[in-house]
Protein backbone atom coordinates (compact mmCIF):
# COMPACT_ATOMS: atom_id res chain seq x y z
CA UNK A 1 0.00 0.00 0.00
CA UNK A 2 1.37 3.40 -1.00
CA UNK A 3 0.63 6.28 1.35
CA UNK A 4 0.36 9.80 0.02
CA UNK A 5 2.86 12.29 1.33
CA UNK A 6 0.77 14.61 3.46
CA UNK A 7 1.54 18.27 3.71
CA UNK A 8 2.20 19.21 7.35
CA UNK A 9 -0.83 20.93 8.85
CA UNK A 10 0.95 22.70 11.71
CA UNK A 11 3.24 25.72 11.52
CA UNK A 12 6.70 24.36 12.21
CA UNK A 13 8.14 25.45 15.54
CA UNK A 14 4.97 27.20 16.71
CA UNK A 15 3.55 26.54 20.18
CA UNK A 16 -0.18 25.91 19.75
CA UNK A 17 -0.75 26.76 23.40
CA UNK A 18 0.24 30.40 22.83
CA UNK A 19 -2.48 32.97 23.63
CA UNK A 20 -4.20 34.16 20.48
CA UNK A 21 -6.95 33.55 17.96
CA UNK A 22 -7.01 30.34 15.89
CA UNK A 23 -9.24 29.63 12.88
CA UNK A 24 -10.03 25.92 12.78
CA UNK A 25 -11.59 23.80 10.06
CA UNK A 26 -12.23 20.11 10.53
CA UNK A 27 -13.88 17.91 7.91
CA UNK A 28 -16.02 14.83 7.98
CA UNK A 29 -14.41 11.83 6.31
CA UNK A 30 -15.05 11.77 2.56
CA UNK A 31 -16.80 15.17 2.92
CA UNK A 32 -20.19 13.48 3.38
CA UNK A 33 -23.03 15.79 4.54
CA UNK A 34 -23.55 14.30 7.99
CA UNK A 35 -24.58 17.52 9.77
CA UNK A 36 -27.48 18.78 7.66
CA UNK A 37 -28.04 20.80 4.52
CA UNK A 38 -28.13 24.30 3.16
CA UNK A 39 -31.58 25.69 2.34
CA UNK A 40 -32.17 29.24 1.15
CA UNK A 41 -28.53 30.12 1.85
CA UNK A 42 -28.89 29.03 5.50
CA UNK A 43 -27.39 26.01 7.24
CA UNK A 44 -30.12 23.70 8.59
CA UNK A 45 -28.71 21.31 11.17
CA UNK A 46 -29.98 17.78 11.51
CA UNK A 47 -29.64 15.74 14.73
CA UNK A 48 -25.95 15.05 14.11
CA UNK A 49 -25.31 18.71 13.36
CA UNK A 50 -27.06 19.70 16.59
CA UNK A 51 -24.68 17.40 18.48
CA UNK A 52 -21.67 18.92 16.71
CA UNK A 53 -22.91 22.44 17.49
CA UNK A 54 -23.69 21.74 21.14
CA UNK A 55 -20.34 20.07 21.77
CA UNK A 56 -18.47 22.93 20.06
CA UNK A 57 -20.22 25.36 22.41
CA UNK A 58 -19.15 23.16 25.35
CA UNK A 59 -15.41 23.49 24.61
CA UNK A 60 -14.85 26.35 27.12
CA UNK A 61 -16.42 24.20 29.87
CA UNK A 62 -13.63 21.66 29.44
CA UNK A 63 -10.63 23.94 28.92
CA UNK A 64 -9.72 26.84 31.16
CA UNK A 65 -8.72 30.13 29.48
CA UNK A 66 -10.49 29.18 26.25
CA UNK A 67 -13.29 31.20 24.70
CA UNK A 68 -15.04 30.82 21.39
CA UNK A 69 -15.69 33.40 18.73
CA UNK A 70 -17.72 32.78 15.56
CA UNK A 71 -18.32 29.24 14.35
CA UNK A 72 -20.55 27.37 11.95
CA UNK A 73 -21.42 23.73 11.48
CA UNK A 74 -21.65 23.03 7.75
CA UNK A 75 -22.98 19.84 6.13
CA UNK A 76 -19.53 18.23 5.97
CA UNK A 77 -17.22 20.40 8.07
CA UNK A 78 -16.91 22.77 11.01
CA UNK A 79 -15.36 26.25 10.95
CA UNK A 80 -14.64 28.02 14.21
CA UNK A 81 -12.44 30.54 15.94
CA UNK A 82 -10.91 29.42 19.23
CA UNK A 83 -9.31 32.00 21.51
CA UNK A 84 -6.62 31.06 24.00
CA UNK A 85 -6.91 33.85 26.56
CA UNK A 86 -3.87 32.94 28.63
CA UNK A 87 -1.39 30.20 29.19
CA UNK A 88 -2.22 28.58 32.45
CA UNK A 89 -3.98 25.84 34.24
CA UNK A 90 -6.05 23.79 31.85
CA UNK A 91 -6.97 21.40 34.64
CA UNK A 92 -10.64 21.37 33.64
CA UNK A 93 -9.56 19.44 30.58
CA UNK A 94 -10.40 15.77 30.88
CA UNK A 95 -7.09 14.89 29.23
CA UNK A 96 -3.92 15.22 31.27
CA UNK A 97 -1.53 17.82 29.85
CA UNK A 98 1.12 16.33 27.64
CA UNK A 99 4.35 17.88 26.45
CA UNK A 100 3.73 16.19 23.10
CA UNK A 101 0.23 17.56 22.58
CA UNK A 102 -0.29 21.31 22.52
CA UNK A 103 -3.59 22.88 23.45
CA UNK A 104 -5.23 23.49 20.04
CA UNK A 105 -4.65 19.92 18.80
CA UNK A 106 -5.81 18.62 22.19
CA UNK A 107 -9.03 20.65 21.99
CA UNK A 108 -9.81 19.48 18.45
CA UNK A 109 -8.97 15.87 19.25
CA UNK A 110 -11.27 15.90 22.27
CA UNK A 111 -14.02 17.68 20.32
CA UNK A 112 -13.93 15.19 17.46
CA UNK A 113 -13.88 12.24 19.85
CA UNK A 114 -16.81 13.65 21.82
CA UNK A 115 -18.92 14.23 18.69
CA UNK A 116 -18.16 10.74 17.40
CA UNK A 117 -18.92 9.12 20.75
CA UNK A 118 -22.21 11.02 21.20
CA UNK A 119 -23.42 10.19 17.68
CA UNK A 120 -22.57 6.52 18.16
CA UNK A 121 -24.15 6.33 21.63
CA UNK A 122 -27.31 8.23 20.67
CA UNK A 123 -27.99 6.89 17.18
CA UNK A 124 -25.99 3.63 17.18
CA UNK A 125 -24.40 4.87 13.98
CA UNK A 126 -20.86 3.59 13.62
CA UNK A 127 -20.43 4.88 10.08
CA UNK A 128 -19.70 8.47 11.10
CA UNK A 129 -16.02 9.45 10.95
CA UNK A 130 -13.88 12.58 10.77
CA UNK A 131 -10.88 13.12 8.54
CA UNK A 132 -7.83 12.39 10.65
CA UNK A 133 -6.38 15.90 10.63
CA UNK A 134 -7.69 19.46 10.75
CA UNK A 135 -6.66 22.80 9.31
CA UNK A 136 -5.67 25.76 11.45
CA UNK A 137 -4.71 29.34 10.81
CA UNK A 138 -3.13 31.60 13.38
CA UNK A 139 -5.02 34.90 13.19
CA UNK A 140 -2.48 37.70 13.32
CA UNK A 141 -4.49 40.94 13.51
CA UNK A 142 -7.94 42.59 13.66
CA UNK A 143 -8.42 42.94 9.87
CA UNK A 144 -7.67 39.25 9.38
CA UNK A 145 -10.06 38.38 12.22
CA UNK A 146 -12.76 40.44 10.52
CA UNK A 147 -12.21 38.69 7.18
CA UNK A 148 -12.38 35.26 8.78
CA UNK A 149 -15.55 36.13 10.69
CA UNK A 150 -17.11 37.29 7.40
CA UNK A 151 -15.98 34.08 5.72
CA UNK A 152 -17.71 32.03 8.45
CA UNK A 153 -20.93 34.10 8.18
CA UNK A 154 -20.96 33.83 4.37
CA UNK A 155 -20.03 30.15 4.16
CA UNK A 156 -23.57 28.78 3.66
CA UNK A 157 -24.25 31.25 0.82
CA UNK A 158 -20.94 30.46 -0.87
CA UNK A 159 -21.42 26.71 -0.48
CA UNK A 160 -25.00 26.84 -1.81
CA UNK A 161 -23.92 28.70 -4.94
CA UNK A 162 -20.97 26.45 -5.75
Amino acid sequence: MILKNRKPTRKQGYDYSTPGYYFITTNVKDRLPWFGEIKNDQMVLNEYGAIASHLWEEIPHHFRDITLDEFIIMPDHVHGIIIIDAVGNNDRCSLQPSRNMELIPKIISQYKSSVTRKIRETYHDHEFQWQSSFHDRIIRDEPELGHIRQYIWDNPKKTASS
